[in-house]
């Protein structure tokens, strides 16, 4: 009895070619090796970032306005 594929078909972040989302495909969700280094390197080299609103503080205390003047200032 051969056993059917019930793997889902995904297309590739990369390159959009078919990719199979298995446990066979250890590149998953990319189609090949090459896409999935492509994508490694676009990441070390930062061309992905994760937008910042510059409106905001860069971060929180948790203190109330007048209590953030006892707060170090950063520099």
């Amino acid at each position: 009895m051969t056993r059917k594929s019930t793997a889902k078909t995904i297309k590739c972040p990369q390159c959009g070619k078919p990719s199979e989302w298995s446990q066979d495909n250890s590149n998953r969700p990319f189609c090949s090796e090459r896409c999935r280094m492509i994508d490694l390197g676009a990441w070390a080299s930062e061309e992905y970032q994760i937008p910042v609103d510059k409106s905001e503080d860069e971060y929180s205390t948790g203190l109330d306005e007048d209590e953030r003047r006892f707060t170090p200032v950063r520099h």
